[in-house]
């Protein structure tokens, strides 16, 4: 179960939400041949990636950017694509371009930063744009948390689409973060929960100046917790039509 839409476009053009995800995809491009020589790969992670050691000893610290804009295979970057164009559209509309930039960037440093809290020792590589788009996803929670979010279910041979409340997409995608962050081994490498969750939480803090300014409960009231805008119809038929 995953989502693949909400039903709220934005009210202008997310001009910095296509360029982070071009800037994403862009430098993956660039070195995703690394991928056929292991050796050449590690020293390149070792050189851009966020170690959690090596930036608690004073070193590294512009990774804690770069490592924003790096990924681990193609679905790692499709995944994180994904969230950031169905969350990011919203949140940039309400923030403006130049303050959602920095919004995005100073919660993917907040993440790596939690995940350098949580294992201070490891040198496992940290990549991904995971922490900055969980930042997002927080922003959007606090913003709009009754936008419809369209879900992907899949079991085994049913494949169904339906509509569901933001708060209970957000809410348990947190939750299996927290439960994944505290029964993880962190010196095994995987995902990093705590980034994850240290990166939602960074952006609901960071949005909750804005939100309050909009009136706060006010602004829910207002826009029923829904970005201010119409929403988008799609049609979906909950039948597949066979030729006879």
């Amino acid at each position: 179960m995953f989502p693949i839409r909400d039903h709220n476009p934005s009210g202008r053009t997310p001009y910095v939400t296509y360029m982070l995800m071009a800037a994403n995809i862009g430098i993956f491009l660039s070195y995703v041949g690394l991928f056929n020589d292991p050796r050449a790969l590690n020293f390149f992670f070792s050189e851009y990636a966020a170690i959690p050691a090596r930036i608690k000893s004073g070193e590294g610290l512009g990774t804690l950017i770069s490592s924003m804009f790096l990924h681990g295979g193609w679905m790692h970057l499709a995944g994180n694509m994904l969230f950031l164009w169905i969350f990011g559209d919203n949140v940039e509309d309400e923030m403006g371009h130049l303050p959602y930039l920095v919004f995005y960037i100073a919660t993917g440093v907040a993440a790596g930063l939690v995940q350098i809290v949580s294992a201070p020792y490891s040198i496992i590589p940290t990549v991904g744009a995971s922490g900055a788009i969980a930042g997002v996803m927080g922003s959007y929670l606090l913003l709009y948390p009754k936008a419809r979010i369209d879900i992907l279910l899949i079991l085994i041979v049913f494949f169904r689409i339906f509509p569901v409340p933001a708060w209970i997409v957000l809410a348990l995608w947190f939750g299996m973060q927290f439960v994944g962050g505290i029964s993880a081994d962190l010196t095994a490498g995987g995902v990093a929960y705590w980034a994850h969750a240290g990166g939602f939480v960074a952006g609901a803090l960071l949005t909750a100046p804005l939100w309050l300014a909009r009136g706060g409960r006010g602004y829910w009231r207002r826009t029923h917790g829904h970005p201010p805008h119409p929403e988008a119809v799609y049609s979906v038929s909950r039948t597949p039509k066979v030729r006879r």
